[in-house]
């Protein structure tokens, strides 16, 4: 009966058949537009290179994209896993809106499960001659959404996590940050610390490149054959000046100091370099990836050649038994292994911190130094831009790693199973000493006053060290902050067949 209700709800709402549609490429760098003449120009002078800029913080994320699309003349493609329907959402999409008005062809691909409520804003922009939105694994039924699930987990559990923004074909801006106020430091005091990085050069030409894979992919479709909902202009227009006018958005405008403008006035100089693109190949969104397909397997390739040391910050870490057997190897080898992730009380996803538990004491056992995250209340906006990532007050939402302080990898990529074979995922790869020693650095001291640092007692019980201002030391003898309840659910978790899931 099941499967025939599955069959019959496949039947009564079927998605849109794409086989015939053509595929529309990115346009190509120019020295006609003046964000083009200016990357052409540096890169002349550094053949084969990418020049790079990390953005500082959540706040400077936000400006620099504004920034960018506002400079746009030719061509936006951006690619996000979420986009939020508050200040920071409102304020780039209608800075895209503008764009398209401008004449500028505006590409925005979107994962479905991300951009709950925008269903009439997105009917609205898509119809705009100069502006197109494509939703990636989209559910049929629009509401409520999750129905889609019912008849189809297999290809809806399965999401575009990427996250990049190219403008004109010559700069683009990838990393872990979604688009919401969390992830930009706007309007209060709890949000998401994370990395992104500014590039221009050889890399620019093969991120666009993967954009268009995703966007003629067989997991993307045209909104209008998506959505139901009727195209709501006005109703944008006018959420666009509530937002604008409000204070959250007021106070983000008044004082913006962001690293693009710094760049394109020549204030803050590139640092040219090797960058390397690594990408899940988008069949993975139709679950038909072979494994060399995989954004795992060139990461595997790429941390082999570890020598010294790994200094890996990973919002949701659940390394499984191979990646635990991976890790223990290397700090068995004599390998520094360091690692950060959210402690509970900075977790957003409790199934996620039970998967972690259950290879936290194999680790512990090999060598690996473990950090978690904990939460601090009260952290001023001083403090927080002070610590590594922003991380004071902060829920960890980075996804980065240093190889022997030489390497960095910045990107959308966690290190748990969902990440690994499940969501698409995409990042650089970048040699610079500089930055890969800054992630580094925050092991090396910084990370100690922020974070529980699990160990192992010499009668091989779990303990958690807590060091606070002034040197002093708490030693903690079960899960920091948990309740009781809290410790039978990470049990009963750990009990239950979902790894694969998380």
């Amino acid at each position: 009966m099941l499967a025939v209700a599955i069959l019959v709800a496949r039947f009564l709402f079927p998605l849109p058949d794409i086989s015939g549609r053509a595929p529309s490429l990115a346009i190509s760098i120019s020295p006609v537009t003046t964000i083009g003449s200016k990357a052409i120009d540096e890169h002349s002078a550094h053949p084969g290179k990418s020049g790079v800029l990390p953005l500082r913080n959540g706040q400077d994320a936000l400006a620099s994209r504004m920034e960018l699309i506002a400079a746009a003349e030719a061509s936006i493609d951006a690619q996000y896993y979420i986009w939020h329907d508050d200040t920071s959402g409102t304020l780039l999409l209608e800075a895209l809106y503008k764009a398209a008005n401008r004449g500028v062809r505006v590409r925005l691909l979107l994962d479905d499960n991300g951009v709950p409520g925008l269903d009439s804003f997105m009917a609205a922009l898509d119809a705009h001659e100069n502006f197109e939105i494509r939703l990636f694994n989209p559910s049929s039924i629009r509401s409520p959404k999750l129905l889609g699930y019912t008849f189809d987990f297999f290809r809806m559990n399965r999401r575009m996590h990427n996250k990049s923004l190219i403008v004109d074909g010559a700069v683009a801006i990838i990393g872990g940050r979604n688009i919401g106020d969390e992830y930009f430091e706007v309007g209060n005091d709890n949000f998401y610390a994370d990395m992104d990085v500014l590039a221009v050069g050889t890399i620019v030409p093969e991120t666009a490149s993967v954009f268009d894979q995703y966007w003629n992919s067989q997991s993307v479709f045209e909104a209008e054959m998506i959505l139901q909902a009727a195209g709501d202009m006005s109703g944008f227009e006018e959420r666009a000046l509530d937002i604008r006018n409000g204070d959250d958005a007021i106070e983000f405008l008044q004082d913006v100091n962001d690293s693009a403008s710094e760049y394109a006035n020549a204030i803050t100089q590139l640092e040219w370099t090797d960058v390397q693109l690594v990408a899940d190949d988008p069949v993975k969104g139709l679950g038909i990836a072979a494994r060399e397909q995989l954004m795992i397997t060139r990461l595997g390739e790429i941390l082999g050649g570890v020598e010294m040391r790994l200094d890996l910050v990973s919002a949701y870490f659940v390394p499984g038994d191979e990646g635990t057997a991976w890790f223990s190897k290397l700090a068995e080898a004599g390998i520094e292994v360091n690692i950060l992730t959210n402690a509970l009380n900075t977790t957003d996803v409790l199934m996620v911190h039970a998967g972690y538990t259950s290879y936290r004491r194999e680790l512990l056992e090999s060598g690996v130094h473990l950090y978690e995250l904990r939460l601090r209340a009260g952290a001023t906006m001083a403090e927080v831009q002070s610590m590594p990532f922003g991380l004071s007050g902060a829920s960890l939402h980075a996804k980065t790693f240093a190889v022997d302080r030489q390497r960095i990898f910045i990107g959308s990529f966690n290190f748990d199973p969902r990440s690994a074979t499940l969501n698409c995922e995409m990042g650089f790869l970048i040699d610079s000493p500089t930055m890969a020693g800054n992630v580094s650095s925050g092991f090396d001291g910084p990370f100690e006053t922020i974070s529980y640092q699990p160990g192992l007692t010499p009668e091989d019980k779990m303990i958690w060290r807590e060091v606070r201002e002034g040197g002093e030391e708490r030693i903690y003898q079960e899960e920091p902050g948990a309740t009781w309840l809290q410790q039978i659910s990470l049990v009963v978790i750990g009990l239950l067949p979902i790894e694969w899931l998380l």
